[in-house]
């Protein structure tokens, strides 16, 4: 089969294309034919070397057709998505025409959707069901705070909340992304700032912060809560340093919840990928009730390109490739 194999760590050469045997069925495994996949910031970070893990065939997500599955969890034909449990970083993942990943990282997901449309809803909307839902377990009328709105993760989290009833403040760096953010749904915008807490008029009244910006804003995000009120932290576009000399009992506020997800956990027990309802989601998009749509489609001899534009923080959104 024909597939992306990572050539060493470094540029964009290092992604070369090849051809290598096709995975073989293995008990607790199904064989995928792969017919698109959505690219992320994690498969940038391994193809420099940046990741603790990295397998030849990266690409942590995919959808498409069940070609085996040894134990019969998943009958032969269907469509299904794909996601984490080791994909991209353990075994061989996504960039590839066939990959087998684990049951337990594999979902139905029939719906009457272009490919495209599918590929952008495995990873990046069941991390932000997972964060909405579970972590601060929104509900509708609820006043929730994205920061770091702009991000594919940041649009599908804002959208989601949006079509749960709850009001959504959104942050950018960009004041020009403002209006795309309104468009989506968000009832105002806040330019993106480590105090954001002592210039926000709601300190004190949100109900929820979705931190994608990560460590620099931690503390500043709980500062703006109101009393049991949660904050998720699930991304780090602002980097990985630490909370320097960080400690709750001085610098913590009080009555507020600080959770984390990571979605490297799907597919581990507590953590069953059957948990996300990727199929409704699925089935919402092909109603018209969510806007799934990808802002950039890529053919899978344009791999290089994708990878270039995220690197460049050009993407805008969620970017897919098509076989």
């Amino acid at each position: 089969m024909r597939a992306i194999v990572l050539d060493g760590f470094g540029g964009l050469d290092v992604l070369t294309y090849r051809d290598i045997p096709e995975p073989e069925p293995l008990a607790g495994h199904v064989v995928i034919e792969i017919k698109a996949f959505g690219i992320n910031h994690a498969e940038v970070h391994m193809r420099r070397g940046e990741w603790a893990e990295a397998a030849p065939v990266s690409g942590i997500e995919c959808v498409g057709i069940v070609k085996s599955c040894l134990g019969r969890e998943f009958p032969v034909g269907a469509k299904v998505a794909a996601l984490m449990g080791g994909l991209g970083r353990t075994i061989n993942g996504s960039y590839a025409q066939l990959t087998s990943a684990p049951v337990g990282n594999v979902a139905l997901i029939e719906a009457d959707l272009p490919w495209a449309e599918l590929a952008a809803i495995p990873e990046t909307y069941a991390t932000a069901w997972t964060c909405l839902f579970r972590n601060l377990e929104i509900q509708k009328g609820q006043l929730l705070l994205i920061r770091g709105a702009t991000s594919s993760f940041g649009q599908a989290a804002l959208k989601m909340a949006v079509n749960a009833g709850a009001r959504v403040i959104a942050t950018t760096r960009n004041p020009e992304r403002f209006g795309k953010l309104q468009a989506l749904g968000a009832e105002r915008c806040e330019i993106e700032r480590p105090d954001l807490s002592k210039h926000i008029a709601d300190a004190k009244q949100i109900d929820a912060v979705l931190d994608l910006v990560g460590n620099s804003v931690v503390l500043d995000s709980l500062a703006m809560l109101r009393r049991g009120g949660r904050s998720c932290l699930a991304g780090w576009l602002g980097g990985l340093d630490p909370i320097p000399d960080f400690n709750p009992l001085l610098q913590m506020a009080s009555g507020v919840y600080l959770t984390f997800f990571g979605s490297f956990v799907f597919g581990t027990p507590g953590f069953p990928l059957a948990d996300v309802p990727l199929g409704q989601i699925a089935q919402d998009a092909a109603a018209g009730r969510l806007d799934v749509k990808p802002v950039r489609i890529f053919g899978f001899d344009e791999v290089r390109e994708a990878h270039r534009l995220m690197e460049a923080n050009a993407a805008g959104g969620k970017m897919v490739v098509v076989h």
